[in-house]
């Protein structure tokens, strides 16, 4: 039994990435900064016949996600999967944005991500293990109201890839996947504020939505989990430092 750490699992797509790698048979590790909500998600799991432990942790704080990685290596003995998915970035016109802001939006996504990767490299280079970032399309098509979102999914982008190529010489697969707009609760405020500036109904606005944007429909958090126990598979293994969009064809560019 493989061992899988996945951040920011109490909800959305996290939570959804947690439970599909519970369901392929891995031992699920969640961490988020909600107790309660991942008590929630470890109880569901472990009735489904999942094996599944959490722990909460605020991985804005620099030694968190050494002590994620410690947890997991109490828990199991072994780091086998990383799925960075923790950090939710504001958005708003750039004059709006504080220093504040903007130094909260590394501190989670992208600084998180870079310290659990280091905690966890040395034990995922013995089990020749896999590194998946969730990132975001704004990482490859800027904004004007993402700019802070952009500008780290683009970091998380180029950590990727520099990983990637650490992964070649140590045995650790290393991707990343750029969701487009995914239904989950932040998705669900977009959806309410669009359709009072329009006037319209919930249905309404989001096919609005659909249409404006250019896209085949709004995603679901089980189709990046799809997508995430596919790449960490053995199918999958062949894919190494790969930036994967998964947005209903909101990418644009080559």
């Amino acid at each position: 039994m493989k061992t899988a750490i996945v951040t920011g699992a109490s909800r959305g797509i996290g939570r959804a990435i947690a439970v599909r790698l519970a369901k392929e048979g891995h031992r699920t590790i969640l961490c988020a900064r909600d107790a309660t909500a991942l008590n929630v998600a470890v109880r569901e799991m472990e009735q489904a016949g999942g094996a599944a432990a959490a722990i909460a942790l605020d991985l804005r704080i620099p030694d968190a996600p050494a002590r994620l990685a410690d947890f997991a290596l109490t828990k199991s003995g072994q780091i086998d999967i990383v799925v960075n998915n923790a950090g939710a970035t504001k958005r708003g016109e750039f004059a709006g944005l504080s220093e504040e802001d903007w130094a909260d939006g590394f501190a989670l996504k992208f600084f998180g991500a870079v310290r659990l990767t280091r905690a966890a490299w040395p034990h995922l280079k013995t089990s020749s293990g896999s590194v998946v970032n969730i990132s975001g399309a704004g990482g490859r098509t800027p904004e004007p109201e993402f700019t802070i979102g952009g500008s780290v999914n683009a970091a998380l982008l180029s950590f990727t890839k520099a990983m990637a190529g650490a992964g070649v010489r140590d045995g650790v697969q290393v991707n990343v996947i750029c969701p487009g707009t995914i239904r989950t609760d932040r998705y669900q405020k977009r959806l309410e504020t669009l359709a009072a500036q329009q006037g319209l109904g919930l249905a309404a606005a989001e096919q609005h939505f659909i249409t404006s944007h250019g896209i085949t429909r709004i995603g679901e958090p089980d189709d990046v989990a799809g997508l995430v126990a596919f790449i960490v598979s053995p199918e999958g293994r062949f894919l190494q430092g790969a930036l994967i969009d998964i947005d209903g064809g909101a990418t644009k560019t080559i």
